[in-house]
């Protein structure tokens, strides 16, 4: 599966962000930008929005705004006064992230995003074999009853919620999906993988195991006195590709990213150690 890359804008990136309280430092790239959006390519690690458990971490919209604010450079070369997120990733989730240069704009993108009609296409790499290539879940999510933050399947409370899932690559004990949700709820890959038992690697709240290099490569010699730090640090996520009319001009927009170094990394290995037998 070849990974895409970011459509050029305009202008070149990327935008350097930073947050002097925690010394966190990000260089965002541009995968897209004209006179009605940006999109950038968020890392995993950074929230898109403020989260109300915990306000003080950063997030995209919140760096952003203090660069708005701040006049840094980028805001200049850029010439925006206003930018706000079309859509929500998780912390750890990478990938693209439209965002609106106008509120006439944003409204439009939410008119969009509440219809259905965006292709969201998603990368992830999840523990266990499918026996299908082509499955489709049609399952509603509600809060988990004992899981602070965590959603989970409940057909008598949840909100409607569906998913179809591709198998792109199969490894022995690992899966490559590309999953597309047709719907937009929190964790809704998240959850609906660990219904199928099919969980994210390295999604730990939703029962994802750690991919090691020492259960894959065979001669592995951890070195002493250091434990071994997992291939994916996180949940193996990513929004590699967004689809969608354009909001002023209704033309179809695609815009992509690139695979992040950490998946890249982890399905070099797969192959290498963990071919489909």
């Amino acid at each position: 599966m070849k990974a895409p890359t970011c459509q050029p804008g305009p202008l070149k990136g990327p935008i350097k962000l930073s947050a002097p309280e925690t010394h966190g430092f990000w260089e965002i790239p541009i995968c897209f930008e004209d006179a009605h959006v940006l999109a950038l390519d968020k890392p995993s690690g950074l929230l898109t929005s403020p989260a109300r458990q915990n306000p003080e971490q950063p997030s995209l919209i919140q760096l952003l705004h203090a660069g708005i604010a701040a006049g840094k450079p980028w805001v200049k070369e850029h010439g925006v006064a206003y930018l706000m997120n079309a859509h929500r990733l998780d912390v750890e989730t990478s990938g693209v992230a439209l965002l609106a240069k106008s509120k006439p704009v944003l409204i439009a993108l939410a008119n969009l995003f509440g219809s259905e009609k965006p292709v969201r296409e998603y990368l992830a790499l999840a523990s266990g074999t499918p026996p299908e290539d082509r499955f489709e879940v049609d399952a509603p999510l509600a809060p988990h009853p004992v899981k602070d933050g965590l959603l989970c399947v409940d057909r008598r409370r949840g909100k409607r919620a569906r998913t179809v899932f591709v198998v792109r690559e199969r490894f022995d004990g690992w899966t490559l999906l590309e999953c597309q949700p047709l719907t937009e709820r929190p964790h809704q890959i998240r959850a609906h993988l660990r219904h199928l038992r099919l969980p994210l690697a390295g999604d730990a709240p939703y029962g994802g195991k750690p991919l090691l290099l020492s259960q894959l490569k065979p001669d592995y010699r951890l070195k002493r006195n250091e434990p071994e730090r997992p291939l994916l640090g996180r949940a193996a996520l990513h929004l590699g590709k967004l689809a969608l009319a354009h909001p002023v001009t209704g033309e179809p927009l695609s815009i992509g990213a690139p695979w992040p170094k950490d998946l890249s990394v982890a399905v070099k290995y797969l192959r290498r150690y963990a071919p489909n037998a």
